[in-house]
């Protein structure tokens, strides 16, 4: 099966997608929010953790005040998530991040107001409500933005950078600068300069999210679209079951959903395994370290190495979902980690708990990054909302809930000093826990896998294999043209193929040539006043590349099984006919319109009465003489059909051609017969047309010279 080329969307640099994310205005100013809100979010963490200290004098108390700016920092996720998600679906989702953004602003002032202790953790308990109110409408209101879904992966990963690179370390970089500066400049003197500088740095925080409020409420208007990828019928149906839907029933319809979409299922059953598998190693990693008598320094270091994981796991999550469909590389993310994880808990060397631990970081970023993708992308914009809820809700409660029992669990285990291969170590409660964590997430990874798993019929192996493969082909939907001398003949044989073929296990898109048959072309054309062969090559070029880029290639991605008309061969022979161009710059400008993509199967309607009556006789035989050279010259994508007879009689003869093509892994995307005896005259002829197909298309290329 052909694959795209170097230039195909498989092959687009994370750069160049990122960059055209980015000219997105709307997607581009809410990156900014992002970074405002972030900066703020950790500029927040960071400072209230010290101010509660300073508020309080006994040690103790000091202590429990750091653990609880934590704890309501993190509460506010556990209870209110889903009522964000609700939100979102529900009211204007623009105006609920302004309204948030204005009361974090005003909680955190408060702090700075009041400065009480007990008000601290309220307040911070309140801003935390805020923020998870706010969360899951930006979330649901990304893919709106975007001017196709398959952008949705590009977007998470510009937002997953934001978050959790470039706005932590503004945040550190801020904050030891405003340190600094009074020690540099003593703009504040006397014994509770510290407590001043806190409370300054509580009030820049707050202005942030006034600026990220103004800004939203402002600039970016287009937060309160919905459904801008779904058809008018669907947004009307959409609408209507909104208004009929309370929260309690919202949140019974978002279950539903949950209970009866295996993608979404899987997707939160794999979640469940993954975060539980990293709160065990959160809540193990410092006695772990320990344990490889490392101390502090092997501790750093395995931390460092699993957020480098993570950002590179996020970084080829895209790359690796050209090549694997995200329904299976979240599974299979999961099952990786965990068996990395088994790695980790029997590892008797920290040089192998750190390239173990770096391992289980990158399948965590691929799993965390294409789950998001799949909410984006596959889930409707009208329960968006609720599903990135429970998503971050489970994130938190299950990592929570694993980090504080982890301690419990690695207290039961007494501690042993092993001497393995004569290296000491010692084998206390963190092992089994971490290799417990690794079995739960691959258990839970194989069962998300098989919920979400939409391409069964094709072993996972195959899939592996061409995931590693330097130049993979691929593996998501096919890729089938009807290319003929005749464009009514190939119209009529792909609408009848493509009907064919909707009664099989795969979505079938038909699309048309619109270098030849669209009123857009002739347009184009008519309106420049291109009367020259070369002008209308580049114009149909344009046009060719419009429709693979917005229709054909996003089909394939999604698992499709595309039949095209006239795709690239009949146009490529028609115009080196007609205005006897240079055929191989033909193809060079073809390869560079449709990114190298190429059918995986091409049928080739061979009629020996060409009757268009568009173009001369003369231009049609050295039409079909070219097309037939193409046929010889690549026999293992191409099939020939005889196109003599009545549009039946054709149509026969191409499924025919076709179900002979689908066998072994692809024998899922051919329709199942409903009788055996159809199926054995279905075989019979083609291996009668197999055979037909092979004598003739070399005496083809003959017969057309003759003439």
């Amino acid at each position: 099966m052909p694959g795209t080329g170097p230039g195909g969307s498989g092959g687009t640099s994370t750069i160049h997608r990122a960059r055209r994310v980015l000219a997105i205005k709307p997607f581009r100013r809410l990156w900014g929010v992002t970074y405002l809100c972030s900066v703020a979010d950790w500029l927040n963490l960071l400072n209230l953790t010290s101010l509660s200290t300073k508020l309080l004098d006994n040690y103790s108390a000091q202590n429990y005040a750091f653990v609880g700016v934590i704890v309501t920092a993190l509460l506010p996720g556990l209870l209110f998530a889903p009522v964000g998600g609700l939100l979102a679906d529900r009211f204007d989702r623009r105006k609920i991040m302004v309204i948030c953004d204005l009361l974090r602003c005003g909680f955190l002032l408060s702090i700075a107001v009041v400065g009480a202790p007990w008000w601290l953790f309220v307040a911070n308990f309140l801003v935390g409500c805020c923020s998870i109110m706010w969360i899951p409408s930006k979330d649901a209101a990304v893919p709106n933005l975007l001017r196709r879904p398959e952008q949705v992966e590009t977007a998470n990963q510009l937002g997953m950078v934001m978050t959790y690179g470039l706005a932590v370390i503004t945040a550190a970089g801020a904050n030891a600068l405003i340190q600094g500066a009074n020690s540099t400049f003593h703009l504040f003197q006397g014994p509770g300069v510290d407590l001043y500088i806190a409370k300054v740095v509580v009030v820049i925080t707050g202005l942030l999210y006034l600026i990220s409020g103004i800004l939203v409420a402002t600039r970016i208007p287009e937060l309160s679209l919905r459904d801008v990828h779904s058809s008018p019928q669907q947004k009307k149906v959409k609408r209507a079951d909104e208004e009929k839907f309370g929260f309690g029933a919202m949140m019974r319809d978002g279950l539903k959903f949950v209970r009866s979409t295996p993608i979404v299922r899987g997707l939160l059953i794999g979640a469940f395994g993954a975060f539980a598998a990293g709160g065990a190693v959160i809540g193990a990693a410092k006695p772990y370290s320990s344990s490889l008598l490392g101390g502090d320094a092997a501790f750093n270091l395995l931390m460092l190495a699993v957020f480098i994981g993570l950002a590179l796991g996020m970084a080829l999550a895209p790359k690796l979902a050209h090549r694997l469909p995200h329904d299976r590389l979240f599974g299979i993310s999961i099952v990786l980690a965990g068996l990395a994880l088994g790695v980790v808990a029997l590892s008797p060397h920290l040089a192998i708990s750190v390239g173990a631990v770096a391992f289980v970081g990158v399948c965590a970023g691929t799993a965390f990054l294409t789950g998001v993708t799949i909410i984006g992308s596959r889930v409707e914009d009208a329960i968006r909302g609720r599903i990135n809820a429970i998503y971050q809700a489970m994130l938190k409660i299950v990592l929570f809930g694993a980090t504080v029992v982890t301690p419990v669990l690695i207290g039961l285990v007494r501690q042993r000093n092993v001497n393995l291969f004569g290296t000491p170590i010692i084998v206390d409660g963190t092992r089994p826990v971490i290799l417990g964590g690794g079995l739960l997430a691959v258990l839970l990874g194989i069962i998300a896998y098989r919920q979400m798993d939409e391409r069964r019929t094709e072993k996972i192996f195959s899939d592996l294999r061409n995931a590693l493969r330097r130049n993979p082909r691929r593996v998501n939907g096919f890729l089938i043209a009807i290319e003929g001398t005749t464009a009514v003949n190939t119209a009529e044989q792909a609408a009848r193929l493509a009907q064919w073929l909707g009664t099989g296990t795969r979505p079938v898109v038909l699309t048309a040539d619109p270098a030849l048959g669209e009123q857009r072309f002739r347009t184009l054309v008519s309106d420049a006043a291109l009367t020259g062969v070369r002008a209308q090559a580049l114009v149909a070029a344009a046009v060719r590349a419009e429709l693979v880029e917005r229709q054909i290639q996003p089909a394939l991605d999604a698992g499709s099984v595309v039949v095209m008309e006239r795709f690239v061969d009949s146009p490529l022979a028609s115009l080196s006919a007609a205005g006897e161009l240079d055929r191989d710059e033909l193809e060079g400008l073809v390869d560079w319109a449709t990114g190298r993509l190429r059918p995986d199967l091409t049928v080739l309607l061979d009629s020996e009465h060409p009757d268009d009556p568009r173009p001369s006789l003369k231009d049609q035989l050295w039409v079909q003489k070219l097309l037939a050279e193409m046929a010889a010259a690549d026999p293992d994508r191409y099939v020939v059909v005889d196109a003599e007879g009545s549009d039946g009689d054709v149509a026969g003869r191409v499924r025919t051609a076709v179900q002979s093509v689908f066998v072994g892994s692809l024998s899922g995307l051919a329709p199942a017969e409903s009788a055996d005896a159809a199926t054995a005259d279905l075989a019979e002829a083609a291996a009668a047309e197999a055979e037909q197909n092979d004598a003739d298309v070399l005496p083809v290329v003959s017969k057309v010279e003759d003439r």
